[in-house]
This record gives C-alpha cells, structure tokens and sequence, in this order.
C-alpha cells in the first residue's frame, strides 16, 4: 500500500469483511469487471494480468501490487459476490421460493456472455478461485436456509429438515444439465426439480442422521 491510498480488504477469514471507499473502490470494482468480461469473453487460458489492467483502464502496477496474480484476481470476484444484498424470493410456499430458486440459476447459467459458466470453468484450473467458488456456495446456501425455514414454520415439511440436503436436492438437477451434460435450458426443469424436491422433503428424506 502506498501513501494516500486507501487500506484493502483488511478482515482476517473468521471476521467482517471491510472493503475500501473512495478511489480505491472505484479501481476495485473497475478491475474486477474487466476479470469478468475478459474470462468471458476470452476464458481462462488467455486471462492475464496485462490484459485486465488495460481493460479496466488502471496502470498494470496498480493490479499487480494489489491483487499480486490471476489468482487473487478470482479470489475477489468470488469475494466481491458475497458483498451484494441477495436474498431468496419469498413467494409464499416452498415449492414456489425453490422454483424461484432455480430459474435464477437457470438465467445466470445460460446468459451471455457466459460468465457465471465461466467462472465455475476457472475454479478448475485455480486454487484461488476453487476457494472462492466454495466460499461463495457457503455464503449462498447460508442465506436460502431461511427457504426452508419458512416452509417448516407453515408446516409444509417437518421440522427438523436439512436444510443444506434440501436444497442441494432441489437445485443440483438445474447444474447437473446445463454444466456438467450442457444440455439446451428446460423451462419445465427449475418447476419440476423444485416439486420434486418438496415432494422428497414432505416424506421426510432430509430428515435424521445422514441427511447434512
């Protein structure tokens, strides 16, 4: 950090996150959409340093300085993710707020240009992005609980439902087709995963030992 610039992220992994203001901000948020539309656009092989920081309009030694390789670059696009307001859509039942769910997956997951497949791609090939990619899921996951807890608190399904179990049940079919299989999107599949999923739970399925 040189004089009268701004502090970076200063939090440890166990503490809030703090994130600069000002100029610092400014250059942040510019480098990290240039990472984003140059993995899209170019992919993982052909991202380099030099090439984001022209993007982004920012002095090559700024990026290299503050985020040192590719690496941290894809670390805080993952970090910069959980920054956001994001909250589940609360539509009234479970089986709608998992549809919902869903087709917010879908949406993302077949946009062009394809970032969101694009950065799944890169947590790949990085270590740095495979632990923002984890992180971010957890960060994911830990806001939809509420989902789940709405839908025991209306007595949809028994209290004692996994959450994590349920919801990995309702959305993986939608990521199972368009990444792993890159199959065309279904419009009938975010519905059907989700009642299938509801169906699951009212059995009791993520309930008991063996259920997380």
């Amino acid at each position: 950090m040189t004089a009268g610039e701004a502090p970076d992220d200063a939090s440890d992994a166990d503490g809030p996150r703090r994130r600069p203001g000002g100029r610092s901000e400014r250059v942040r948020r510019q480098v990290l959409e240039a990472v984003q539309a140059e993995l899209a656009e170019r992919g993982y092989d052909a991202l380099t340093m030099d090439a984001v920081a022209a993007r982004a309009g920012v002095h090559r030694a700024t990026v290299y300085r503050r985020w040192h390789d590719i690496g941290g670059l894809l670390a805080d696009v993952f970090d910069a993710a959980r920054d956001d307001d994001w909250r589940p859509a609360d539509t009234g039942s479970l089986q709608g707020d998992l549809t919902a769910l869903n087709l917010e997956s879908q949406t993302a997951l077949t946009a062009r240009p394809p970032l969101v497949s694009a950065l799944i791609a890169a947590s790949f090939r990085s270590d740095d992005a495979a632990r923002g990619v984890r992180n971010l899921w957890e960060d994911r996951y830990a806001r939809c609980e509420v989902i789940v807890a709405r839908a025991v608190g209306r007595g949809e399904i028994p209290a004692g439902t996994d959450a994590r179990s349920l919801l990995i049940a309702a959305t993986a079919p939608v990521y199972h087709e368009l990444v792993l299989l890159r199959a065309p999107a279904d419009p009938g599949l975010p519905e059907h995963a989700a009642r299938t999923a509801v169906l699951a739970a009212r059995a009791g399925a993520f309930t008991g030992p063996g259920t997380s």
